[in-house]
């Protein structure tokens, strides 16, 4: 643990020692803030004295909107009866009708978290086009930010040791801080965006930080399901040069948010597990994913959903000419489907960004500048998954049938798609003997030689029919140029994401989900 960080956490806690009986609000209470709209109810809770009487108030609402509460063990909770979105309000809350505290600016809107790692924490001055976003944030003052400070915790926290922006009205100089220390790009911009959309109030809360795997934002349960261990022992991230420990950030930087009511998150990490546990990934983010449901969930008291839409961004590029892990990780984002939402991750939404290189990055290629891209791929799922926009295409073109001809292999797409100029990103393996594909096989190029409105024709060149064993697209660390993958939707917008997939199960007539495969690192054997 870095010394400011134990420093902080250490007053914090003897704060709370000292003043248990002080009248307050928990930490992430404040002036501007946001608070969950209806239909779900938004949850007050703070420190009293135990025994005594709390009244809250929403000064502003129409309606009787007073409602008490006694301290308990030094907590008192109020769940709101469902508030519309609007604003703004007065938030007043008095213990035994001597102490009072005023929360103003209050706005009724939906809340969405923001979590991962470095890319998540990219700030809004590095993004491109940085002064242009800075210039028109004060547009938005209906959409506030709220940022977690970084902490690290042994055990679970009630409520955040650290703060580092408090709920706050957007301007351009509050969004224009420091590299990876100050308010998140995406997490902003993909606010700004939905804002656009709704035309009520959104509120966001980061927390993330950079360099660090799902163990630690994971917490002892999600693990276990994982077979992987709850161990304090640190290891090395060569991403960061920093060692973490299972469950620490989940302990200080995601319980204490628990009694919040959040509509929604979403994540934007993987990078640190592309070497790291990277075969458990298939399981742990998934497990990650569950738990936070059920923790939020039952934190609220039943008003965060149990199945609250999670968006993600599957990840972009590293290393140009070398393996980085990134085809497989990103294969593991989707529990080896290749497509969300699906079976094992039902309401989810990913914005894939293998598209968006940036070599040129001041912060180096594993940090691409392009935000906005990555933002308004995650608004379409939000719009589509979260608030149900059924006729919105918010995925890329995903193949849903493959036939095998002699010389040929035909992929039929699950809607009408633009094919770009760029290299063939199409690969089969062609395997004699009914040999097991895997990254040691022999991959060849397998050219784009005919297309149709949903569908294309690839060459297999000189591989028997018989031995074309797998087929794979965009299975590459850096696999094409800016926007200019192969296969994207028909507004030429939204890339494919890569897949792999066994032909040979196929053949034997199993459907789909039975002929998805897993990359088993350990065995570099491509399984069904």
């Amino acid at each position: 643990m870095h010394p400011a960080v134990g420093s902080a956490l250490l007053l914090s806690l003897l704060s709370s020692l000292v003043f248990a009986d002080q009248f307050r609000f928990a930490s992430y209470y404040g002036d501007h803030m946001v608070l969950q709209k209806a239909p779900e109810r938004a949850v007050l809770w703070g420190y009293g004295t135990t025994g005594a009487e709390v009244i809250v108030c929403i000064e502003g609402l129409p309606e009787n909107s007073t409602y008490s509460t006694n301290v308990i063990n030094g907590i008192w909770t109020v769940t709101l009866p469902p508030v519309e979105a609007g604003g703004p309000y007065n938030v007043i809350a008095v213990q035994n009708k001597t102490s009072k505290i005023i929360l103003t600016d209050v706005l009724f809107g939906d809340i969405w978290l923001c979590g991962g790692q470095s890319n998540m924490a990219f700030t809004i001055s590095q993004v491109i086009n940085a002064s242009e976003e800075l210039a028109i944030a004060s547009k938005y003052p209906s959409v506030r930010i709220f940022q977690v400070a970084l902490t690290e915790s042994q055990t679970e926290l009630t409520d955040l040791a650290g703060v580092a922006i408090p709920w706050s009205v957007p301007s351009a100089g509050l969004l224009n801080g420091g590299n990876f220390t100050h308010f998140s790009a995406v997490c902003w911009l993909f606010g700004r965006y939905l804002y656009d959309t709704l035309k009520y109030p959104v509120g966001l809360v980061e927390s993330c930080w950079g360099g660090t795997p799902v163990e630690a934002w994971s917490s002892p349960r999600a693990l276990k399901k994982c077979d992987l261990k709850n161990s304090m022992d640190s290891y090395f991230l060569p991403l960061s040069f920093m060692a973490w420990k299972s469950s620490v950030l989940w302990n200080a930087m995601i319980h204490p948010l628990l009694k919040m009511t959040i509509k929604g998150a979403i994540w934007y990490q993987g990078e640190a597990n592309a070497q790291h546990n990277r075969d458990k990934y298939n399981c742990s983010f998934p497990a990650m994913i569950d738990d936070w449901r059920m923790a939020f969930n039952k934190g609220s008291g039943g008003q965060t959903a149990v199945d609250f839409p999670f968006g993600f961004v599957q990840l972009c590029t590293y290393k140009p000419c070398a393996p980085d892990g990134f085809p497989e990780i990103r294969w593991h984002q989707t529990a080896d489907y290749g497509y969300v939402p699906n079976e094992r991750m039902k309401n989810t939404f990913m914005a894939v960004a293998l598209d968006l290189p940036d070599l040129r990055s001041p912060w180096g290629s594993i940090h691409p500048r392009y935000k906005q891209d990555v933002a308004h791929r995650l608004v379409l799922g939000a719009r589509a998954v979260a608030y149900g926009e059924k006729a919105l295409t918010f995925n890329g073109p995903y193949f849903k049938m493959i036939d095998k001809n002699e010389g040929f292999t035909r992929i039929t797409y699950d809607q009408k798609i633009t094919i770009k100029p760029s290299s063939d990103l199409f690969e089969i393996c062609c395997s004699q003997g009914g040999k097991l594909c895997s990254e040691e096989s022999l991959w060849l190029s397998a050219p784009l030689k005919y297309q149709g409105p949903d569908y294309v024709v690839l060459s297999i060149g000189e591989c028997p029919i018989s031995d074309v064993a797998a087929l794979r697209y965009a299975w590459m660390d850096w696999p094409c140029q800016f926007k200019a993958c192969t296969i994207y939707s028909l507004d030429g917008e939204l890339p494919a994401p890569p897949f792999v997939v066994d032909l040979r199960a196929l053949s034997r007539g199993q459907g789909l989900s039975s002929y998805n495969l897993i990359f088993h690192a350990n065995t570099s054997q491509l399984w069904t």
